[in-house]
């Protein structure tokens, strides 16, 4: 596996991209959704420097808690469905029968294997045609290990990459007595990451959290309202009280083809009037759903919906898309 990221690496380094220098905050940007998932199995490191090589804006990373509180870059506080937890530590299910990181110390989570996301139930690859299952000795690391190796990169190319943290589910942390954004504002601090000119995008699916993040523990960062169900669509005017953008799911910008044409609704609009980024998820190159092409995808989003910039598991798709 070192050998896969040593290439990686290499294609990085003789890129003809140009060196991204300055926040790219007013254009519309790329964000390598859980890394460069499309292609290697999601939140790896080996994904990220994939994401890297591809030159994007914004590289993600998803946020859970180890029993030792580090930050580990994961997609859900759940093991079972990335992982082989359940042959390595069969013994350590709760009684809903899921695997918790927060169960686990970050050494042993280092134990594990991490591979292509599955149905824990039936075993079966979510996406039929990426990386195969099972395959590779990928492993989990912490967010520290990420932003060491994003930062060195901007160091040794000259580029400007920024991070896109997720806090995951805090509620949940919280009742584990456990303050995930606590921690993880601390060590965006320790990292040089505190106000909006730091190149660091902080977002969270739980609006008084996030609402939190800025009124009561005084956060300068760049706030992204994540927002999951119509209703909230509602609530922008609240949302922009304390945050800078909202990641919607791309379909509550979607309203109906008429004559072939795709009609929107009123929300990146109404976000726009009240100075409001708009970064959807996620736009899959193998998930087109109600498009033909992902050429059509992002055409329909990206230039005709204007919106200011996209999640991705095929971050060099849409930044190639964006180029032309």
């Amino acid at each position: 596996m070192k050998s896969i990221l040593l290439f990686l690496i290499g294609l990085l380094l003789i890129s003809c991209n140009p060196p991204k220098t300055e926040t790219p905050m007013n254009t519309k940007i790329v964000i390598a959704h859980r890394g460069a998932s499309g292609y290697l199995p999601e939140h790896t490191i080996e994904a990220k420097a994939m994401a890297y090589a591809m030159n994007p804006d914004f590289i993600e990373q998803d946020l859970v808690l180890s029993k030792d509180d580090v930050p580990i870059v994961i997609h859900d506080i759940y093991l079972d469905d990335v992982t082989d937890v359940a042959t390595k530590f069969p013994d350590k299910k709760r009684e809903d029968n899921r695997f918790y990181v927060i169960d686990f110390t970050f050494n042993e989570l280092q134990t594990l294997k991490v591979s292509e996301r599955f149905n824990p139930e039936t075993g079966k690859q979510v996406y039929a045609n990426r990386f195969p299952k099972g395959k590779g000795n990928f492993k989990l690391h912490s967010f520290k290990e990420e932003i060491a190796l994003i930062q060195g990169l901007n160091k040794s190319t000259g580029k400007n990459i920024g991070i896109y943290p997720e806090i995951k589910d805090p509620a949940f942390h919280q009742k584990e007595g456990k303050d995930l954004t606590a921690i993880v504002l601390k060590t965006l601090s320790d990292y040089g990451y505190t106000t909006k000119a730091d190149n660091c995008i902080l977002q969270c699916f739980d609006a008084k959290e996030l609402e939190r993040i800025r009124k009561e523990l005084k956060a300068d960062l760049f706030l992204v309202q994540l927002i999951e169900f119509p209703e909230e669509a509602k609530q922008l005017e609240y949302f922009a009280t304390y945050a800078d953008g909202v990641g919607p799911w791309y379909k509550q910008i979607l309203d109906k083809k008429v004559a072939g044409k795709w009609q929107f609704t009123s929300f990146v609009s109404e976000a726009h009037k009240l100075g409001l980024k708009v970064h959807p998820y996620t736009f899959r190159a193998d998930a087109l759903d109600e498009f033909t092409s992902f050429d059509e995808m992002m055409k329909t989003l990206l230039i005709d919906a204007n919106i200011d910039g996209a999640f991705t598991d095929f971050p060099d798709k849409v930044s190639a898309f964006l180029k032309k």
